[in-house]
């Protein structure tokens, strides 16, 4: 078993920044992936970045040049670096994380952007 928990969320102006953390416990060997999610009040669970474990990324286009996911694997952690903040960036952001075919969630943290 994998656990995962999120942290940095909060409330935040449009255009100002955050820094999203998630740190794995357990049995946390190969770990492959790891990856942000995020979920809006009426709307469907959606990808927002993904890293493998040499760094290889993976965004939403409506996050590109915003933010950026990085990993620190002795630490066993992924952060999620989110510029330039919006409105419709509000949501609960969920860390995901792969062991083989197996995926595991965080429990979510929640980001408002609103002014």
């Amino acid at each position: 078993q994998v656990q995962l928990v999120e942290s940095g969320g909060g409330l935040v102006q449009p255009g100002e920044s955050l820094r999203l953390s998630c740190t794995t416990s357990g049995s946390i060997f190969r770990i492959t992936f790891m990856g942000w999610y995020r979920q809006a009040p009426g709307n469907e669970r959606d990808l927002v970045a993904l890293i493998g474990r040499e760094g290889v990324t993976n965004y939403a286009d409506s996050v590109k040049g915003r933010f950026t996911i990085s990993r620190d694997n002795a630490k066993n952690t992924v952060y999620l670096q989110m510029n330039g903040l919006k409105p419709e960036d509000t949501a609960v952001y969920y860390c995901r994380a792969a062991q083989g075919s197996t995926w595991y969630w965080g429990q979510g943290t929640q980001v408002t952007v609103s002014s």
